[in-house]
């Protein structure tokens, strides 16, 4: 659905993206995980057509990305990004509605409250619809973000992508699983979903394919029981990783080696 084939991202000198090729594809949920600085924030932004890379081409159905025009990719792919920030006081109905936008004067925009309804409802927020944006947590925060991005794909025709850069930062055990739910379900109905990712353990038990970032390169790719093995997660982000019974993962810190280089100070 969205391809990218050799992608290279400079910046102040620095290489932040180097030869990254990679394809999401519709009904799946595709992961992007490591360390922090990795670039996995930077290739979703590449993804999205909102960075144009210095090399390397990025293509939605076979076509490449810049070649369509904005209105049209808003209809086929919605990104939800880690923060944002509003300049006017609206109510959390008004935020999602601002996902609408890429639908009005066509016959799709009859269908803008129910869109916003559904949206608002399937994050679990409908009764927050009236509430003022700036009141709400960041959990609620997140979770409006994503039912504008949901709102804005509302009707579109397949194959359409949803973009996440890291969703469940700033929610609690239970909203988390209900998001990750959600992610699945609508993967299963057919969209196009990534995910930057910090939780190893969200990665192995709800995506399909796991893309692993380290400086800026494309170090593993695949389902995620290859890519999340402890050995490679050890090279990656530099301490052991123990691999659980039940499938998870738990990183190993040698609490007392660092207590005996404290007292050794």
């Amino acid at each position: 659905m969205i391809g990218a084939r050799g992608i290279v991202v400079r910046a102040g000198g620095r290489l932040l993206l180097d030869d990254v090729s990679l394809e999401l594809r519709p009904g799946e949920v595709l992961a992007v995980v490591g360390p922090n600085g990795a670039g996995k924030s930077t290739l979703l932004r590449v993804l999205a057509g909102d960075l144009r890379p210095a090399g390397g081409e990025v293509a939605m159905e076979g076509r490449a990305l810049h070649a369509w025009q904005p209105r049209d990719v808003a209809r086929r792919r919605a990104v939800v990004p880690q923060h944002a920030a509003l300049a006017f006081p609206m109510a959390a109905a008004e935020v999602v509605a601002l996902g609408r936008l890429p639908w009005h004067a066509t016959p799709a925009m009859r269908q803008d409250g129910a869109a916003v309804t559904r949206a608002l409802d399937a994050v679990g927020l409908a009764q927050f619809a009236g509430r003022p944006y700036a009141t709400l947590s960041g959990g609620e925060r997140q979770r409006v973000g994503v039912a504008r991005a949901l709102a804005q794909l509302d009707g579109a025709a397949p194959p359409a992508a949803l973009l996440l850069d890291e969703p469940t930062a700033s929610l609690d055990a239970g909203q988390r699983a209900g998001l990750l739910r959600l992610l699945r379900r609508l993967a299963g109905d057919g969209l196009a979903v990534l995910a930057v990712l910090h939780d190893l353990n969200e990665a192995a038990f709800v995506v399909d394919r796991v893309a692993m970032l380290a400086g800026g390169r494309l170090v593993a790719i695949g389902p995620a029981r290859q890519v999340l093995r402890p050995a490679l997660l050890e090279e990656v982000y530099g301490v052991p990783f123990r691999a659980l019974a039940e499938g998870g993962l738990l990183p190993v810190f040698d609490v007392e080696a660092r207590r005996g280089a404290a007292t050794s100070r």
